[in-house]
C-alpha cells in the first residue's frame, strides 16, 4: 500500500484525512496524466449517499476541469456501475466517491481506467509522486482550454438495462432487499421488480446520516427477521456502494460471501462453465471451499486479501469466479469489478436452475471452524516487527494444531488489525485465543 491509496483507493475521514484540496488535487493530478495521452479527457464521477459526498464531487470535478477535462456527473450510483458506464460511455477514467461498508464519517475515492478496471500499482504510485511532489509545475489551461463539468442523469439506466441480460425472470419470488441508506437505493427495488419479483424494501432511503449504520451487509439482523416474516425466497443485502452481497436464506440464516460463491462455483462446473475448474479466493475465506472443490471438481486459488489481488490473478489465469467472504464477488465474464446486484442476479439464477432452497445449496459448505476480531489500533506500522505480537501468534499456531491457521494484517481501508483463526477446534476456544492475541495488540499498537 502507497502513502495515499490503501486496497481499495484512496479513503479516511472526509474533512479531515480525505479533504476538499486532497479531491481537488487528485483530480487535477489525474487528468493532467490521461491528458498526455488524449487531448480532453473525459471523467466520469459518481458517488453514493454520503454526505461528504458533493462536498468531495464538486472539489473533483474542479480539479479536472482546472487541467483541461470535461466530467459527466452521475448523483448516486453504486461502484460497480461506474466502471462498467466508463467503459461502455468509452470516457477516460471514472471515479466513485465511497468508502464502501465503512462508517459514514468516512469516503473515499476510487478510479477506473477507461476499461472499467481499478488503477494498476503503477498508475497510483505515479499519482502518489506527482502529489507529494512539485504539482504546482502541471500546466494551467485558459479560458476555451478548461474542462467542463454537466449532470448526466440517463446513464444509468443503460447499466439497468445490462444487468437484466444477465439475470434470468424473478417472477413468482418474494425478496427482501437491504439498500444500507446507501447506492443500492437507487438501483435494487427497480431492477428486481422489472425482473418480476415481489420486493419488500429496507432501508431504501438514499440517508447519508445512516449509511451502513445497523443495516445492509454489515448488519443483517433485521433482514434476517424480516425475510421469515414475509415468507421470502431469500434476502439480499447490499452495502453502502453495492458491490457486496451478503443474502439471507429463507429460514433467517445469514449466507456469506463464501457460501454464495460455492453455490455459484458449483453450479458453474456442473455446467462445465467454470473456467479451468477454478475458483478463486483470499486467505480469509473458509478451509470448507477446499474440501467442497474436491467433492465437485473443482479447485480453489487463494490470493492475498482486497479484491483487486483477487481480479489480478482471474486475470492472469483466465478465471471466471472468484471472490471474498465478505461477499465482494467478482464474475468476470460479466463485470470487471464486485457487483452486488449482478451477484444477487446469478445467485437466483442458480435458485431458480437447481430448484433447491437457499438454505440447502448453502449447507454444501461445510465450514471449518473460524473467528474473526478487528482490533482497533492507533497505529497499523510495524505491528509485524514487534516481538510480543509475534510470541503470541507462535504460541497460538502452536495450539491450534497442524490444521489450523492464524491470519493478522493491517486493514487496507480502516485503522484496524484483522485477526482470522481457524481449526477443527471448538468455536469458545479459539474465539478465546483471538481475544487474547486482540488484547496483545491494542496494548502494543496504542
Amino acid at each position: 500500500m502507497g502513502k495515499l491509496f490503501g486496497t481499495d483507493g484512496i479513503r479516511g475521514v472526509a474533512n479531515r484525512d480525505l479533504t476538499p484540496e486532497l479531491a481537488f488535487k487528485i483530480g487535477r493530478i489525474a487528468a493532467w496524466l490521461l491528458g498526455r495521452e488524449i487531448q480532453s479527457p473525459t471523467f466520469i464521477i459518481g458517488r453514493d449517499t454520503r454526505l461528504s459526498g458533493p462536498m468531495l464531487e464538486g472539489a473533483l470535478a474542479a480539479g479536472i476541469n482546472s487541467a483541461g477535462g470535461a466530467v459527466r456527473l452521475l448523483g448516486i450510483v453504486s461502484t460497480p456501475a461506474v466502471a462498467y458506464l466508463t467503459k461502455e460511455l468509452k470516457a477516460s477514467a471514472g471515479v466513485i466517491i465511497s468508502a464502501s461498508h465503512n462508517p459514514i464519517e468516512d469516503n473515499g475515492l476510487k478510479i477506473f481506467n477507461s476499461s472499467g478496471f481499478k488503477l494498476s500499482d503503477a498508475l497510483e504510485t505515479e499519482i502518489e509522486s506527482i502529489y507529494f511532489g512539485d504539482s504546482d509545475q502541471m500546466p494551467r489551461p485558459e479560458g476555451a482550454a478548461l474542462g467542463r463539468s454537466f449532470s448526466d442523469g440517463k446513464a444509468l439506466r443503460r447499466y439497468l438495462d445490462y444487468l437484466k441480460t444477465a439475470g434470468s425472470s424473478l417472477s413468482g419470488l418474494r425478496l427482501v432487499v437491504d439498500c444500507a441508506h446507501g447506492s443500492a437505493c437507487c438501483l435494487a427495488g427497480e431492477i428486481f421488480e422489472e425482473l418480476g419479483a415481489t420486493v419488500k424494501m429496507l432501508h431504501n432511503d438514499p440517508d447519508g446520516s445512516r449509511i451502513n449504520v445497523h443495516c445492509g451487509a454489515t448488519d443483517t439482523t433485521e433482514l434476517q427477521q424480516e425475510v421469515t416474516a414475509f415468507n421470502a425466497l431469500a434476502g439480499l443485502a447490499f452495502d453502502g456502494d453495492a458491490d457486496r452481497l451478503i443474502a439471507v436464506d429463507e429460514k433467517g440464516c445469514e449466507v456469506d460471501g463464501d457460501a454464495v460463491m460455492s453455490i455459484c462455483a458449483v453450479n458453474l462446473a456442473a455446467q462445465e462453465q467454470l473456467k479451468k475448474s477454478t475458483l478463486v479466493t483470499t486467505v480469509m475465506s473458509n478451509g470448507g471451499l477446499e474440501i467442497l472443490g474436491k467433492k465437485y471438481g473443482f479447485k480453489v486459488i487463494r490470493t492475498a486479501v482486497g479484491d483487486r489481488y483477487v481480479l489480478e490473478k482471474m486475470l492472469a489465469g483466465g478465471y471466471n469466479i472468484g471472490g471474498e467472504q465478505s461477499g465482494h464477488i467478482i464474475f468476470s465474464d460479466y463485470a470487471t469489478t464486485g457487483d452486488g446486484l449482478l451477484t444477487a442476479l446469478q445467485l437466483l439464477k442458480v435458485i431458480q436452475a437447481e430448484q433447491r432452497s437457499l438454505s440447502e445449496l448453502a449447507s454444501r459448505l461445510e465450514r471449518l471452524p473460524q473467528v474473526l476480531v478487528n482490533q482497533r489500533v492507533t497505529s497499523k506500522e510495524e505491528w509485524s516487527d514487534n516481538k510480543k505480537i509475534s510470541t503470541a501468534i507462535k504460541e497460538i499456531e502452536e495450539k491450534l494444531g497442524s490444521h489450523g491457521r492464524v491470519l493478522v494484517r493491517p486493514s487496507g481501508t480502516e485503522p484496524k488489525i484483522r485477526i482470522m483463526l481457524e481449526a477443527p477446534l471448538q468455536k469458545d476456544k479459539l474465539e478465546q485465543y483471538a481475544r487474547s492475541l486482540a488484547e496483545i495488540i491494542a496494548r502494543e499498537q496504542s
